[in-house]
């Protein structure tokens, strides 16, 4: 029976069992169905890009579980909301076998309406969509996906831990294998290399042969497997990768080898093609381990929290998981309990260990009315806390989300190095080719001994050579060990980065962008003199007011100092405003219909609304005006943060330029920056002349760091090169900024300079040992001094050199 091909999956199949369409021809109704689609829809270019590729026929689905997508629980576990108000969620899309497929399944959705952003990443299948709730469902972006064959569902990090786990297991066993046999393969080869020099009888030596052939087979065929694999992906995707030079190698070596076996005259070097695969295993097992590293140290992070929560519900305490527990719960938490979601404490007070998130080791005394973050520990008291945020966007979360984000993000420098391994790989190949020739053709004429072998085997053992040689394990490792080592180190100081990549834009900075307050200054201004013109207790409760509808330091200090001196009450202000770098305004309306026009700010808010008043201090000032009347004037002073002397004065040592913005006026400013010994600064600033600032600063090609609250300096933050916020606004700090410093501390902030030039340092050092011993060991290879076995265990100690080096990132 003639077999025939599917126009959709390009499987053959029996032509009895097709199904016809004139000269079409289907394997099942799914492919016919998303052939006549993919027509339908102008897509029906997938099958050029498919060329003579292969795919799955698509998966039978009863689309029964859809509704499941919709639920409000699948949401809260699955689902996020981004700063536009759209949906976005991971999934794994099921059934992708090459670029064909990505484009297929991008374009598709693409063209969907309500769909605003879909990519999807070939290696590990996972795509990261963008949609508006109010014009698709996720059950219709499922069905859409599934309508062209394929399958999605849920990412789930948990999944990445399984697979983390069955890698390495794999790797081992296929690492155990090819080291017995290679033990083994050894022993015969100290007979075979013994009888090559004593005399040994051709039967003998058949057996010697056979005996390698027979261990050497199920090393290259088994453990071997997944660089074949990775090597056959590659090619469906015209790439020429390491995993190509590595099979390439041993492949072509054990067919040599089985020539030999079979009667041809000469060595075989199954002993060789052993070695080969097991040096490189042992390469890519300690790869595999350095990932799995990483994900039980996500694992471990996660695996602090409690599983459940007691939750108060009319009276009732009742224990309900993590994820279930929502925002305006009431959570009960005991002596020595971890705080499982983020929260303001209603009833207790006591102290918390917030170590674990600022690695402040001195416990943090809580009352009713503060702030409780997830992952910090209640030391000694009985404490119930209304719920703020839900377990998903809880600080504790969020900072596992962002340590997963950045060991799986790649700097600039790796996938440059990509991109030199991929040619690399090319001219390997060309010179491990043109070496044959040469030896084939000219090596006696080069003065070469061939004593003992004949010309093909020589120049075809040099040319393998070549190739093993060269396997750019260490190109390809040189970057993710150091960034990894890098980024785990960085967390344990209580620094996040959201992405690998700020390592080296750190590394590489030349110019320090500073905000004033809560940066350089520790945001706690205190009162030192004050004028009242009217104790007029109504006015008092009037400026209590406007102060409270600030979250500025300059109004908490007045605010606090009001509560010290005063019994004041709050009034109802109504067409409250906040003018930039200035300060407020509010109205306020009495029993009797009478509106008062307030402000309350600095000197330039005063003068900007006509009000004459004469008033000079180089502090910070607040001022208090009713109906154009300047009711009070308040002097505040900040203290200089512990350690800015020390972080500025490193900063100005490796010729980084440091320049502070701030709101405040010229005289505060002037004051600040004569203390901490910074030349150039700007005042007056709002939030758009820095965010303009910073981009005339990259405008001339300076790599810029902006360091601010997070609050204000949010349009500058998102301006910088590198954004570093403070992880005292924690909720904001999250989505502005790059790096979080979650302690809030300069120190932390010089350490996060030290370890990023270091650990750049180090992945540049990596490259060039890759590099040097490239060009040391390609032409020992080429003129015939390195036989395949001692290639292999050069190449082996090469990558072995490259993680060695990277673990000492940590020594300091």
């Amino acid at each position: 029976m003639s077999k025939v091909k599917c126009n959709h999956c390009h499987l053959s199949f029996d032509d009895d069992i097709m199904i016809k369409e004139g000269e079409l021809n289907f394997c099942c109704k799914g492919c016919q169905g998303v052939y006549h689609l993919l027509k339908d829809d102008g897509l029906d270019s997938f099958y050029d890009k498919l060329g003579n590729k292969t795919i799955t026929p698509p998966l039978k689905l009863d689309n029964d579980d859809l509704e499941k997508f919709n639920t409000a629980s699948f949401e809260s576990s699955y689902i996020r909301t981004t700063p536009e108000g759209f949906k976005q969620i991971d999934l794994i899309i099921e059934g992708i076998h090459c670029a064909a497929c990505v484009w297929l399944n991008e374009k598709i959705l693409f063209e969907t309406k309500g769909i605003i952003e879909a990519n999807i990443n070939f290696t590990t299948n996972k795509a990261v969509i963008t949609w508006d709730s109010e014009e698709i469902k996720l059950s219709d972006i499922i069905l859409r996906i599934r309508s062209i064959g394929y399958n999605a569902y849920a990412y789930d990090s948990s999944i990445a831990d399984k697979k983390a786990t069955q890698a390495k297991r794999d790797y081992f066993i296929k690492m155990m294998v090819a080291v017995v046999g290679s033990m083994n393969i050894m022993m015969l080869g100290v007979a075979k290399y013994t009888g090559f020099f004593t005399g040994m009888s051709d039967e003998v030596k058949w057996m010697v042969h056979l005996g390698e052939f027979l261990l050497s087979t199920p090393v290259l065929f088994y453990s071997g497997w997944v660089f074949f694999k990775g090597a056959y992906y590659g090619l469906k995707n015209r790439v020429l990768n390491m995993d190509f030079l590595v099979a390439s190698g041993a492949t072509l070596t054990y067919i040599y080898s089985l020539f030999i076996l079979f009667g041809a005259k000469g060595e075989s070097y199954f002993d060789s093609v052993a070695m080969i695969i097991t040096f490189v295993l042992v390469g890519k097992y300690l790869e595999v381990i350095g990932k799995k590293s990483a994900v039980d140290t996500l694992d471990k992070i996660k695996s602090t929290l409690p599983l459940e929560a007691v939750v108060i519900k009319d009276g009732k305490r009742e224990s309900i998981s993590l994820n279930s527990i929502n925002i305006g719960d009431i959570v009960e938490i005991k002596a020595g309990d971890k705080v499982p979601v983020d929260g303001i404490v209603k009833k207790g007070s006591g102290s918390f260990d917030e170590s674990s998130l600022t690695g402040e080791s001195l416990p943090v005394y809580k009352k009713q009315g503060d702030s409780l973050y997830s992952g910090t520990i209640n030391t000694n008291c009985v404490i119930e806390f209304e719920v703020t945020k839900d377990f998903k966007n809880s600080t504790f979360s969020s900072i596992v989300t962002l340590l997963e984000d950045s060991l799986n993000s790649k700097p600039k420098i790796q996938s440059k190095a990509n991109e030199v391994s991929k040619g690399f790989t090319v001219s390997i190949l060309t010179l491990s080719f043109l070496t044959f020739l040469v030896w084939y053709f000219f090596g006696v004429d080069l003065g070469f001994d061939y004593e003992g072998t004949n010309h093909f085997e020589k120049s075809f053992i040099v040319a393998v050579s070549v190739i093993v040689i060269a396997c750019p394990c260490a190109l390809a490792l040189a970057t993710p060990m150091a960034s990894l080592i890098g980024i785990s180190l960085l967390s344990k100081k209580g620094l996040l980065f959201k992405e690998a990549k700020f390592i080296e834009s750190l590394a590489l900075t030349n110019t320090v962008v500073f905000d004033k307050t809560g940066t350089l200054t520790k945001g706690k201004l205190k009162v030192v003199k004050t004028e009242i013109s009217s104790e007029n207790q109504k006015k008092l409760n009037l400026l209590y007011s406007l102060a409270s509808s600030s979250k500025h330091p300059v109004s908490i200090a007045v605010k606090k100092y009001l509560e010290e001196k005063y019994d004041l009450t709050y009034q109802e202000l109504y067409d409250i405003k906040s003018i930039d770098a200035k300060g407020l305004s509010a109205k306020y309306k009495d029993e009797d219909s009478n509106i008062f026009t307030l402000l309350g700010g600095n000197k330039q808010l005063i003068e900007a609304n006509n009000i004459a008043y004469e008033y000079e201090s180089n502090k910070t000032t607040y001022i208090f005006s009713v109906n154009d009347e300047v009711i009070a004037t308040f002097e505040l002073e900040d203290e200089i943060k512990d350690n800015a002397k020390e972080l500025l004065s490193y900063l100005k040592q490796n010729n980084i330029e440091v320049i502070m913005l701030t709101g405040d006026n010229e005289n505060v400013a002037k004051d600040v920056c004569q203390k901490l010994s910074i030349d150039k600064f700007y005042a007056k600033q709002t939030p758009i002349d820095k965010a303009n600032f910073i981009k005339k600063l990259k405008e001339e090609g300076k790599t810029v760091v902006m360091v601010g609250d997070g609050v204000n300096d949010s349009v500058a933050l998102s301006n910088a090169d590198v954004a570093v916020a403070m992880g005292n606004s924690a909720d904001i700090t999250m989505q502005v900024s790059d790096i979080v410093l979650l302690n809030s501390s300069l120190m932390s902030l010089r350490q996060s300079f030290v370890i990023s030039k270091r650990t750049y340092k180090f992945i540049k050092q990596n490259l060039a040992i890759s590099l040097v011993y490239n060009i040391i060991t390609i032409p020992f290879a080429m003129f015939g001094y390195v036989i395949p076995l001692v290639a292999a265990l050069s190449m082996s100690l090469s990558s072995l050199l490259v993680v060695v080096n990277s673990l000492r990132i940590k020594m300091k």
